[in-house]
Order: structure tokens, then sequence, then C-alpha cells
């Protein structure tokens, strides 16, 4: 059976009846993860937890290393990702400890070599156009109906670098585009994502307007704080919940996409790019 992976802040895997066992450092040659990982398991289901900015938050959204992460998770056995972020809104219907579903991204990030697998002599272009595992999203929509939180099905991700917020003129100009929330962290696990071939979807937990909103105070570390706390008590709910209806093997197209994404002809990858990805590409081998 096929592990649970979930990518958060610490709060989320004080979750009730969450087993841990033990906290495990993974090496991999992309670098570091964020940090070490905790498996435990969750009624029944063996669940491996990696804070996405480390214990005591260490490490600013520029610095995450994705595809450490995103490999370190494949090589624990992981083929499902629930991921909970805190998010700031685009829309006025999106308000603070609400939740939203995303399904699409902008990139508006200069980080994409560092956010693929692929070179080194191996050239893949994984389907991004549906970058969120609809699978996975609508669990988590049936997760949902039984908390008590807003949530909004379906929004699109604006992922800015940080690790400052936005300047009015930007927040202005998303919101006019009509996105939906804006973070600092989704995209680049989301492609690695599925690029390993993990199932992957986002729990946006709202905190904030951003500063597009002029009669709101603009967005601070301490509003940030204060809601992010009171919505992973939903998280934490809503993941519990999706735990017990996510399959025991993974057989969705989102956990398929590597069959005809590589271009690069099997016979001139190079041996130590395949070393390098084995946990990544290891089903085509």
């Amino acid at each position: 059976m096929d592990k649970i992976g979930i990518i958060g802040g610490s709060g989320l895997y004080e979750i009730e009846g969450f087993e841990a066992e033990k906290w495990t450092g993974v090496n991999t040659p992309f670098g570091s993860p964020s940090d070490e990982l905790l498996i435990g398991k969750l009624d029944d289901r063996e669940v491996v937890f990696l804070p996405r900015h480390s214990r005591g938050h260490r490490i600013i959204p520029s610095e995450l290393n994705h595809r450490a992460n995103i490999w370190a998770m494949k090589q624990l056995g992981v083929s499902w990702i629930i991921s909970a972020s805190a998010v700031g809104s685009l829309r006025q219907e999106y308000a603070p400890r609400d939740i939203v579903l995303i399904d699409q991204f902008v990139d508006n990030t200069k980080q994409s070599a560092a956010h693929t697998f692929f070179g080194e002599g191996i050239v893949g272009h994984i389907p991004f156009a549906e970058p969120i595992c609809e699978k996975l999203r609508q669990l988590l929509l049936d997760a949902s109906q039984s908390v008590a939180v807003k949530i909004h099905d379906r929004g699109t991700y604006v992922n800015m670098e940080g690790p400052a917020f936005s300047t009015r003129a930007e927040s202005l100009r998303n919101q006019k585009l009509g996105f939906g929330v804006i973070g600092m962290t989704n995209l680049g696990e989301a492609r690695c994502a599925r690029e390993a071939e993990i199932a992957y979807a986002t729990l946006a937990l709202v905190t904030d307007y951003d500063c597009w909103k002029v009669e709101e105070e603009p967005v601070s570390v301490e509003t940030v704080i204060a809601n992010m706390t009171k919505n992973v008590t939903n998280a934490k709910e809503i993941i519990r919940n999706a735990i017990k209806l996510i399959p025991s093997e993974p057989a969705w197209p989102s956990q398929q996409v590597l069959d005809n994404a590589i271009m690069t002809q099997r016979s001139a990858w190079p041996s130590v790019t395949i070393d390098k990805l084995k946990p990544i590409i290891g089903r085509l081998l």
C-alpha cells in the first residue's frame, strides 16, 4: 500500500489519531529536503509529513528545494501529496479563514530550471494543462463537506517568489486579472510532483486580502499567523477525512504521466542521470 504525503506547517502533524513513528533523514542528489520527514500512521494508512519551511520556519520560499522535497517523498514510497499553505485572497468572496481548492497556477517565479527533474541528457515534457490532480482535489472536496468552514471549489493560484508581500500595484493587477489567490510555494511542488507521478492537490488556506483591498489593512506576518492558526484545525479535519478516501494503489492519470512524456530515446539516457532519477523514472527502467 503506497504512502500519503502531507506538506505544510508543523501543526498539521498534530492530527488526532496520528501515530508518529520516527523522523527520517533522506539524502537526495538534489541536496537536502526542507527537514527530516516524519513517518507515521493515520487510520491505518502510512503517512509521510514534511514541514515545508522546516521545523521552526527557517527557510524562505525562494530557498525551498522542491526537487529534494519531492524526490525524498518518492523515495519513501509516497504516491499522493496533500499540500496545505497560507495564501492571500484576490477575490472579495474568498474571505480570510476560507479554504480554496485550487485547480490552476500562474507562475510568476524565475526558477523554472529548479522546478524540474529533467535535463542532463534526459528530456521530458509532462502534461501540465491541469496542474492539480483532479481526482485528489475532488476527494478533498468530498472530505470537506462535514467541516465547518467555507470551501471554494476551484481557483487560480498566482505563485510569486517573495519573501516580501506584493506591492499594491502588483496586487491590483492580479485581482483585476481575475486570479483567485496568491502564494509563494505551491507551483514548484506541483510541477515536481507531476514529474514524479505523485498525485498532488492543495488546500489553500486564506489568511488575508493581500493588499488590493484598500479599505483593509495590508497583509502582515501577524495577520497571516493568526488566521493560519485558526485554519489549521479545519485543514487537519479535511486531511483526516480525505485519507480514508484515498485508494491503496496508484492508478490515476497523474500517476502515469511519464508513459508518453520522455522524448529522449531510452538507449541515449546517460547512466549517471538514470541513477540520479531512479525514484522518479524507475517504473520505466
